[in-house]
């Protein structure tokens, strides 16, 4: 049978509009479905059923706005917000109300805002049943590309597969503070460099890494921040770095060891980064250590478990030598470990035919919100195509930074957010490749450096509330609140933020230059970062007042400052340098006088 992909979508949608239904009550309270949970049950099924079988002919009426296409659009609208309140609350609902209502009076608003005039019925019916709305890519990747990597972790859960991950975590680094995050930053990081697609990264290794973290004794919302930070950084990882650094080879017309080799330097920086806070984390509210009864030796966890690596080679095998997709990929490694699990299983643990149904129910019930989140970021999507506003917004703000480069940077950070909401990251990407950076390129930055910061900040728009895919992805597998994730990962993963301004400054650190300005470059914005990491956190070696806080990040900033910009800027780099030396030498000295008063 040949499908459209938004037939499959549309009816996998309705199957999970009407899980949210079953699973989460009106009020938020545990009950019976009332009648009228089974009235939108019912409705949910009908509805996407009805899409799903006309969806050729429902799209080529599109345009007509009928009655029935209006209520069928009606109903899907009102079913996917209800949907959205009850599993993350209140505030994705408002802002698609904000942006919805901007459309519809856009064209009255003078200036460079001003977009086409678009009605209530065309908007209803644009996005529910156009290709760019709710039916759109970012459901598409969701359904198609996420559910397989969420069963493949359901399954890893109840071979015993997951046991061997915890104890081998446990065995290399339970003797260490933050062994868990710490775990965490270097699994996402490699398999997100492979697969490029943060949500799936997120999810295949955080249902392993959360739950470690969260028994270690971090707060749920943390553990998911760190996850998605971590997986989300993962695409900027060479030598693979997903598949959108090849996009941008093609765009900019250089081989692709050029682009891998330039983004050394800035992922190492994010990683380090992570690291840093995580360890400085643990180090202040006293999570991540197991004790040295409860740490099994290393090389008896890889005798009796050493074969589960093979569904993570699995996925990399076929996704980068065979140049599978991703779901392909993704079920492959779930029969590997179907296979191990019923044969060997884990330290005598062996899978049994209940085990694969219950990650079969466990992959539906789980998959709930992520499914109408990213409905909702369809419809966001649809709004800024429906009203012309994404290129009306994006012009609008490169024209008023035109005349300075930072000023024009910081707006095209946020466009770049904005415009990458819910998108994947290759879709971010081209996005933004075609809006933001000719103009960045038109003022004088480097076009290596101008594509490399776009994709930085349109794959921080995964993590950057309301619509953070990643990191509500984490939420819901750490069982936290979604937008609280959100805001904690944008602490987390600050450094993502500020390392594209010093590439674009600094082209040492995409490795032009020479090994003296990299090395220098690299030494002192690593230790810029270590510096601000304290104060973001509010420990080094002891908890640091506010005016010390204040003064590591005075310190790290000046560090950090690109000392190829100007004489005066090479001055400021020094003054950082001993600035942030006294202050280690008084903690040091402040930490001996309190243990040997």
């Amino acid at each position: 049978m040949v499908l459209f992909a938004e037939q499959f979508v549309a009816a996998a949608y309705g199957i999970g509009l009407a899980l949210t239904f079953l699973r989460f009550r009106f009020s938020g309270k545990d009950s019976e479905v009332p009648w009228y949970d089974w009235v939108c049950v019912a409705m949910s099924l009908a509805a996407c059923a009805y899409v799903a079988a006309r969806f050729q002919t429902l799209t080529m009426l599109a345009g007509t706005r009928t009655p029935d296409l209006v209520a069928l659009a009606g109903i899907l609208t009102a079913l996917t917000l209800e949907a959205v309140r009850r599993t993350i609350g209140w505030s994705l609902v408002i802002i698609l109300a904000c942006m919805a209502l901007f459309v519809l009076v856009g064209h009255l608003v003078p200036g460079a805002l001003r977009t086409r005039e678009v009605g209530a019925a065309e908007a209803l019916v644009y996005l529910n049943l156009d290709s760019n709305g709710l039916l759109g890519i970012i459901l598409q990747i969701t359904v198609i590309v996420i559910i397989p990597f969420v069963f493949m972790g359901q399954l890893l859960l109840r071979s015993g597969g997951s046991s061997f991950f915890n104890d081998i975590a446990i065995a290399l680094m339970g003797r260490y503070r933050g062994g868990a995050a710490k775990m965490a930053v270097t699994g996402s990081s490699l398999f997100g460099m492979i697969s490029g697609i943060a949500a799936a990264n997120t999810v295949v290794i955080g249902i392993v890494t959360i739950p470690l973290m969260k028994r270690s004794g971090m707060p749920p919302r943390l553990a998911g921040a760190v996850e998605a930070c971590a997986s989300n950084g993962g695409q900027l990882m060479p030598p693979v770095m997903g598949a959108v650094a090849f996009v941008m080879a093609d765009f900019l017309q250089i081989p692709y060891k050029e682009v891998a080799i330039a983004a050394i330097l800035p992922s190492v920086m994010y990683y380090a980064a992570l690291f840093i806070q995580a360890d400085l984390e643990a180090a202040r509210y006293g999570f991540g250590k197991v004790e040295a009864e409860n740490i099994p030796r290393a090389s008896a966890v890889l005798a009796n478990g050493w074969l589960f690596i093979a569904p993570f080679a699995v996925i990399v095998y076929t996704m980068f030598w065979r140049n599978w997709e991703p779901e392909y990929s993704a079920m492959a490694a779930a029969a590997v470990i179907v296979a191990l699990g019923f044969a060997l299983g884990y330290a005598g643990n062996r899978m049994k035919p209940g085990d694969v149904w219950a990650a079969v129910v466990e992959t539906g019930t789980s998959l709930c919100e992520i499914l109408v989140i990213s409905a909702a970021a369809g419809f966001i999507m649809g709004l800024f195509q429906v009203s012309g506003l994404a290129f009306a917004f994006a012009a609008y703000l490169v024209d008023l930074g035109g005349q300075s480069l930072v000023l024009l940077l910081i707006l095209a950070a946020a466009v770049s957010i904005v415009l990458g909401m819910g998108l994947p990251t290759i879709g971010v990407y081209v996005l933004l490749a075609i809006l933001v950076a000719p103009a960045l390129v038109k003022v004088g930055v480097d076009p290596l450096a101008a594509h490399l910061f776009i994709l930085y900040f349109g794959m921080m728009s995964l993590i950057t509330p309301p619509v953070a895919p990643a990191a509500y992805v984490a939420a819901a597998i750490a069982q936290a609140p979604s937008m609280a994730t959100g805001w904690t990962a944008m602490r987390f993963g600050w450094a993502a933020y500020i390392v594209p301004f010093l590439f674009v400054y600094s082209p040492a650190i995409l490795m032009k230059g020479s090994l003296a300005d990299i090395v220098i470059l690299t030494v002192t914005s690593i230790a810029g970062i270590w510096l601000v990491c304290a104060a973001m956190t509010g420990y080094f070696t002891r908890v640091l007042p506010g005016g010390m806080r204040v003064a590591f990040a005075l310190a790290g900033i000046m560090l950090m400052s690109p000392h190829q910009v100007s004489e005066l800027m090479l001055w400021v780099n020094i003054a950082g340098a001993a600035f942030g030396i006294a202050l280690i030498a008084f903690e040091l000295k402040s930490r001996s006088a309190y243990v040997h008063p």
